[in-house]
């Protein structure tokens, strides 16, 4: 049961870099790997790898991934309410879409929606176009999102009154 779902996860390489260590003889060359893991259910996790070969450092970024893995609340193909995520000096503004929209967003943030299962959002990205900031920071803004029925619980109504109108 355990392979199965590990087979059935969504992996994405963000970036690729190639480090560089000056030693006595020369320069050391090593690669580093950012991963973002998930199951398209609501479940994504990060991770970042460094060896002195790509395919080891993807392997050692996917690893960590999936240890990170956290479940976030989705509604439908998007997110429940607009949010902003932050890490360092990347911000990240989330907005939901109504189906059929698509995933309105570049490069790292996208790899974390596919990863996550979110099919339809609106995403921009302010300040650090940093990749590993920008993932920190949409995970950030995915850990601030509250399911309708939290909100409901929270604010003691039910929940056709909180629920978006033609989503």
């Amino acid at each position: 049961m355990a392979e199965r779902e590990l087979s059935e996860l969504i992996e994405k390489v963000v970036e690729v870099k190639r480090v560089s260590k000056v030693v006595k003889g020369g320069r050391r060359f090593s690669f580093s790997a950012l991963v973002v893991v998930g199951d398209g259910k609501g479940r994504v996790g990060y991770g970042s790898g460094k060896a002195n070969e790509v395919t080891e450092a993807v392997r050692k970024g996917t690893e960590q991934a999936k240890k990170a893995m956290r479940l976030f609340p989705l509604y439908k193909s998007t997110i429940p309410h607009q949010v902003i995520g932050h890490h360092g000096a990347a911000k990240i503004l989330m907005r939901p879409c109504r189906p059929g929209s698509g995933i309105i967003s570049a490069g790292a943030v996208r790899a974390v929606m596919e990863c996550v299962g979110i099919h339809d959002i609106n995403v921009k990205a302010k300040g650090s176009s940093n990749s590993g900031n920008l993932v920190r920071s949409a995970l950030n803004g995915l850990g601030q999102l509250r399911s309708f029925q939290e909100a409901a619980r929270l604010r003691g109504a039910e929940v056709d009154q909180i629920c978006l109108v033609g989503f």
